[in-house]
């Protein structure tokens, strides 16, 4: 999983790039009309309904803007709100919140939705063992973000990236030459590089389940658009050898029947890649 360097790290740059692609050479709206050294409030309004997402990030985008802006927040992370609701108060250069709102507005509704979402998924799978997981199917550039909001939602992270989990899909196994050449080669991999990663594995039918049980090694088996009835003879034919995880065809209607099937995991794509933007405004305070 991504450390706390690497996610400070992510952060940090998707503030920066944020800002730089929007602000440009000035905010020339406020710098045209609004004093230098005029003061000023505003309130982050809820005009939907949800899991809020991104007061943290929202937090460090002010900052990052002007370190003397005054943030004073009513509504944390991971809350419920509702139309009307006041999420936060943020005071001082008037300008300064000018140039933060909205690079502040576009993440936390993004992140809201997300979190939202999730926490949609999360419900329909009370009373199961089965933990929801999203995917990298993210928006490029701001990954961390989409996944932390995920987090927010009650669900959990995959791998972040490329580098911090073997995942051997169809393409790999393909290029590889089949499932047990593929693991081998992992396996061997990872003893010369001396890198300490998991292998997860994609199986397309239970033939190619049976396969990958013949290695060792394996830490997690990926069901890649199983239907249910082969679900349930994978997840008994897997046993404690290793994780499941259900992939493809996930939806509101039918991630409970997955997990229903036994499996330890469902990833689901839609948490980040199909998701409507929660309303929110930042509005002057008088």
């Amino acid at each position: 999983m991504i450390t706390q360097e690497q996610f400070d790290y992510e952060l940090k740059h998707i503030i920066s790039n944020a800002i730089r692609e929007d602000v440009g050479d000035g905010d020339h709206s406020s710098l045209a009309c609004i004093p230098e050294n005029a003061k000023g409030k505003a309130k982050l309004l809820v005009k939907d309904k949800g899991v809020i997402g991104g007061v943290n990030f929202a937090k460090k985008v002010f900052a990052y803007v002007d370190k003397n802006l005054k943030i004073d927040v009513r509504i944390e992370d991971g809350t419920e709100v509702t139309f009307g609701d006041i999420v936060m108060f943020v005071e001082g250069s008037s300008q300064s919140i000018l140039k933060a709102e909205r690079t502040v507005l576009n993440a936390m509704q993004r992140m809201s939705a997300i979190a939202t979402k999730t926490k949609t998924f999360v419900d329909l799978l009370k009373g199961t063992n089965t933990k929801i997981l999203d995917t990298r199917k993210t928006t490029p550039g701001i990954r961390v973000l989409e996944k932390w909001a995920v987090k927010l939602g009650g669900g959990e992270n995959h791998r972040f990236a490329l580098y911090d989990m073997i995942m051997l899909k169809d393409n790999h196994i393909d290029f590889a030459g089949g499932i047990t050449k593929a693991i081998e080669m992992t396996k061997e991999y990872l003893v010369e590089t001396g890198k300490n990663l998991d292998i997860m594995v994609e199986a397309r039918n239970l033939f190619e389940v049976e396969e990958i049980l013949q290695n060792d090694g394996v830490y997690r088996i990926l069901l890649d658009n199983f239907d249910y009835e082969d679900t349930r003879k994978a997840v008994k034919m897997i046993g404690n050898k290793c994780l499941t995880e259900s992939s493809g065809n996930i939806n509101e209607t039918t991630v409970r029947h997955y997990a229903e099937c036994g499996v330890n995991y469902i990833s689901c794509g839609a948490l980040t890649h199909s998701v409507h933007n929660m309303d929110l405004s930042l509005k002057a305070v008088n």
